[in-house]
């Protein structure tokens, strides 16, 4: 397995959208147009019910390392301006609606969501529900800091219908945080999810990052020790991404002190056995979870979705997206806000979606988008019953697996196609093989660290 993760260790795509973000044609994108595909598939959408996900932005201080769209700052006076913004968007929204919005998932994301205070992330909460209709499946998450995590926050989130939470674990190692600028212990972990789980939290889920600066194997090993013994019932384990150019705060280290190649490799290879002789299963490139976890159960049943928050136990056809930079996904279209905070409060307060680009899609990239969910999420697509244009592309594709083949990741015919044990780990390459923007090798030339 290690020969096949270093010869497939190429840079692709994560696929949380097809076609992906860099990919939209935004200089075609029409609001208006975009508005009209909304409403013309609400009914059907929010009948089944759908999806919210709310961006906080808002840190104390900057995670060196992240991604993320944020905005720092100690002054929570900046709190109660951007809840009205996100309850102003939210109603642009809910005018739209025929009958009250059924509500099957909430996320808040960010930034961080427990830089909030609990009295204002209740009033968000209760604006968002205000009017509308909760499903009874609901399922409501959020993401947390360890260490700015407080019992309240758990208890009035709980009691709002909040029964998943994700905390950013990232590594123990203090030279690590250092770096990184991520401060938690191991005492803040285990308080936040032994408290979690007393209030009755159905799922707990910690976020792993390997190839950080002056990441060891002895110290990611550790972590993962560390993290077994605390049980989540689930585990996203992921890679770093270095962009110092898109993100200025990765400036805080050289690029020399990142571990690289084969011990970066290592770091997943050998963090990927502990967690697995622990009980956890794989799934998709980078999830693990306890087999009584809902993630897991929906993957057995195949089920399981992917959109922009990741993997998802379950499917909405709408993922609207409140807050500077979210993304909203209703299956036709793509649509994403304002990045800036300023920009977003200036337009949501001129009473208009503050939109700035997104993505219309064609046909064929409907279908195409399907067969990518389907090899994400159940590992096999098939293309027999599709109309004459779909089963010419997709039979045409499959002269790019030609090395997936020999190294047995995959078993197909001329209408179907089946990820193997092995080539699960590999999805994301194999992925590639049909998105018709893509225009790499699956196949690694150097050590890019896509995994």
């Amino acid at each position: 397995m290690d020969s096949l993760i270093r010869k497939y260790n190429v840079a692709v795509p994560r696929y949380t959208s097809y076609p992906t973000v860099p990919n939209w044609k935004t200089s075609e994108f029409d609001q208006h147009e975009y508005i009209t595909h909304f409403k013309e598939g609400l009914k059907a959408a929010n009948h089944e019910g759908i999806s919210l996900y709310i961006h906080l932005p808002y840190c104390e201080s900057l995670c060196t390392y992240c991604g993320c769209n944020t905005r720092l700052t100690v002054n929570h006076q900046v709190e109660g301006p951007y809840i009205d913004a996100l309850l102003k968007e939210w109603l642009i929204y809910r005018s739209m609606f025929e009958t009250k919005p059924r509500i099957a998932e909430i996320h808040l994301g960010g930034g961080t969501p427990t830089f909030f205070s609990v009295a204002q992330l209740k009033r968000l909460v209760n604006g968002l529900l205000e009017n509308s209709e909760v499903a009874e499946d609901a399922s409501f998450s959020f993401e947390a800091h360890p260490a700015n995590t407080t019992d309240e926050h758990l208890t009035e989130l709980k009691t709002l219908g909040f029964d998943r939470l994700s905390l950013g674990v990232q590594d123990f190692d203090p030279k690590v945080q250092a770096a990184i600028n991520r401060k938690q212990t191991p005492e803040d972990v285990a308080r936040v999810t032994t408290k979690a789980r007393a209030l009755g939290y159905r799922s707990v889920n910690f976020d792993l990052v390997y190839g950080l600066p002056f990441q060891t194997l002895d110290g990611v090993l550790n972590a993962v020790d560390e993290v077994i013994n605390l049980k989540p019932d689930r585990i996203a384990f992921y890679s770093y991404a270095h962009v110092p150019w898109k993100r200025p705060g990765q400036r805080a280290y050289d690029e020399s002190d990142l571990p690289k190649g084969k011990a970066k490799l290592d770091l997943f290879i050998q963090g990927r056995k502990k967690l697995m002789e622990a009980g956890y299963h794989a799934i998709g490139f980078d999830h693990f979870a306890l087999d009584s976890d809902s993630l897991y159960k929906s993957y057995e049943s195949g089920t399981m979705h992917r959109n922009f928050m990741g993997y998802t136990d379950r499917k909405t056809e709408y993922l609207i997206g409140l807050g500077a930079s979210s993304i909203s996904d209703i299956g036709s279209a793509f649509a994403q806000n304002a990045k800036s905070v300023e920009g977003y409060l200036k337009k949501v307060n001129e009473s208009t979606l503050p939109l700035v680009k997104g993505h219309l899609l064609t046909v064929d990239e409907k279908m195409i988008r399907q067969h990518i969910l389907n090899l994400t999420c159940k590992h096999r697509t098939s293309w027999a019953f599709g109309s004459k244009g779909e089963r010419e592309y997709m039979r045409d594709r499959l002269s790019k697996l030609r090395d997936a083949d020999s190294d047995q990741l995959v078993e197909y015919g001329m209408d179907w196609i089946r990820l193997t044990e092995k080539g699960r780990y590999f999805v994301r390459n194999i992925c590639s093989a049909f998105d018709k923007d893509y225009d790499g090798s699956m196949v690694s030339r150097s050590y890019s660290m896509g995994i």
